[in-house]
Protein backbone atom coordinates (compact mmCIF):
# COMPACT_ATOMS: atom_id res chain seq x y z
CA UNK A 1 0.00 0.00 0.00
CA UNK A 2 1.25 3.44 -1.23
CA UNK A 3 1.89 6.53 1.32
CA UNK A 4 0.12 9.18 1.42
CA UNK A 5 3.12 11.64 0.38
CA UNK A 6 3.53 9.81 -2.74
CA UNK A 7 -0.06 9.22 -4.15
CA UNK A 8 -0.39 12.60 -3.71
CA UNK A 9 3.45 14.03 -4.98
CA UNK A 10 1.89 15.18 -8.58
CA UNK A 11 0.32 18.15 -7.23
CA UNK A 12 1.60 21.15 -5.67
CA UNK A 13 0.27 20.94 -2.37
CA UNK A 14 0.90 24.92 -1.61
CA UNK A 15 -1.51 27.06 1.45
CA UNK A 16 -3.50 28.50 -1.44
CA UNK A 17 -4.07 25.09 -3.39
CA UNK A 18 -4.67 23.43 0.06
CA UNK A 19 -7.04 26.24 1.19
CA UNK A 20 -8.95 26.17 -2.37
CA UNK A 21 -10.20 22.51 -1.65
CA UNK A 22 -10.69 22.92 2.02
CA UNK A 23 -13.06 25.77 0.85
CA UNK A 24 -14.66 23.73 -1.27
CA UNK A 25 -15.02 20.92 0.94
CA UNK A 26 -16.81 22.66 3.68
CA UNK A 27 -18.81 24.24 0.96
CA UNK A 28 -20.37 21.12 0.14
CA UNK A 29 -20.64 19.79 3.72
CA UNK A 30 -22.53 23.22 4.56
CA UNK A 31 -25.46 22.60 1.65
CA UNK A 32 -25.44 18.52 2.55
CA UNK A 33 -26.16 19.76 6.01
CA UNK A 34 -28.51 22.70 5.17
CA UNK A 35 -30.24 20.60 2.77
CA UNK A 36 -30.82 17.81 5.50
CA UNK A 37 -32.55 20.45 7.73
CA UNK A 38 -34.21 22.44 5.28
CA UNK A 39 -34.70 20.83 1.65
CA UNK A 40 -34.76 23.29 -0.84
CA UNK A 41 -37.55 23.54 -3.81
CA UNK A 42 -37.08 24.78 -7.24
CA UNK A 43 -37.47 28.31 -8.02
CA UNK A 44 -36.76 30.60 -10.94
CA UNK A 45 -34.66 33.53 -10.90
CA UNK A 46 -32.15 35.15 -13.31
CA UNK A 47 -31.39 31.59 -14.95
CA UNK A 48 -33.15 30.38 -17.76
CA UNK A 49 -34.22 27.36 -15.83
CA UNK A 50 -35.44 26.14 -12.07
CA UNK A 51 -32.45 25.52 -9.96
CA UNK A 52 -32.03 24.42 -6.50
CA UNK A 53 -29.66 25.57 -4.09
CA UNK A 54 -27.13 23.12 -5.14
CA UNK A 55 -27.83 23.37 -8.35
CA UNK A 56 -27.06 27.52 -8.16
CA UNK A 57 -24.01 25.85 -5.86
CA UNK A 58 -22.64 24.15 -9.00
CA UNK A 59 -23.30 26.65 -11.58
CA UNK A 60 -21.56 29.02 -9.61
CA UNK A 61 -18.42 26.83 -9.14
CA UNK A 62 -18.38 26.14 -12.51
CA UNK A 63 -18.62 30.13 -13.22
CA UNK A 64 -15.83 30.71 -10.67
CA UNK A 65 -13.29 28.35 -12.16
CA UNK A 66 -13.87 29.67 -15.99
CA UNK A 67 -13.64 33.64 -14.44
CA UNK A 68 -10.26 32.89 -12.73
CA UNK A 69 -9.01 30.85 -16.03
CA UNK A 70 -9.82 34.06 -18.22
CA UNK A 71 -8.23 36.15 -15.45
CA UNK A 72 -4.88 34.52 -15.24
CA UNK A 73 -5.00 33.96 -19.01
CA UNK A 74 -6.46 37.32 -20.25
CA UNK A 75 -4.55 39.73 -17.37
CA UNK A 76 -1.84 40.90 -15.98
CA UNK A 77 -3.40 41.82 -12.47
CA UNK A 78 -3.34 39.84 -9.75
CA UNK A 79 -5.27 36.57 -9.57
CA UNK A 80 -6.72 37.51 -5.77
CA UNK A 81 -9.04 39.91 -7.86
CA UNK A 82 -10.07 37.53 -10.45
CA UNK A 83 -10.81 34.99 -7.19
CA UNK A 84 -12.93 38.32 -5.26
CA UNK A 85 -14.86 38.81 -8.49
CA UNK A 86 -15.37 34.77 -8.71
CA UNK A 87 -16.71 35.04 -5.05
CA UNK A 88 -18.78 37.89 -5.52
CA UNK A 89 -20.36 36.29 -8.70
CA UNK A 90 -20.93 33.08 -6.63
CA UNK A 91 -22.87 35.02 -3.89
CA UNK A 92 -25.05 36.61 -6.73
CA UNK A 93 -26.05 33.20 -8.35
CA UNK A 94 -27.05 31.56 -5.08
CA UNK A 95 -29.30 34.65 -4.14
CA UNK A 96 -30.67 35.55 -7.14
CA UNK A 97 -29.84 33.11 -9.67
Amino acid sequence: MENTESVFAWMAWTQPVALFFAAIILMLIGMTVWQIKSPSIERKGFLPMPTTRGDRLFISLLTAAYVNLAWAGFTEMQQSIGAALSFVLLLVVMRWG
